[in-house]
């Protein structure tokens, strides 16, 4: 998949060994690089974020197209008897 700005995606040791084990990261991207690099890989800008999608830290990485995954937050339902 090759991202979009906006996107938060999941990088991990599929997108690139650097990421791998706990070192993987959510990431909102900002800006997808035209530079021209090896087949299938692509330079991102954009942000590590938390769980709750707030921005951590800016960074660009070097990632492989197919290693990314988009990510889809689940929604957050109210627990049964909170009617305080």
């Amino acid at each position: 998949m090759i991202p979009r700005p906006g996107d938060v995606v999941i990088v991990d040791g599929k997108a690139s060994v650097q990421f791998a084990d706990t070192r993987g990261l959510l990431f909102r991207v900002i800006s997808v690089s035209d530079r021209s690099t090896y087949e299938g890989w692509t330079w991102l800008q954009g942000y590590s974020i938390n769980s709750a999608g707030v921005a951590i830290e800016r960074r660009e990485i070097f990632v492989r197209h197919d290693g990314l995954r988009h990510y889809q937050a689940r929604p957050v339902r109210p627990s049964v008897g909170s009617g305080k």
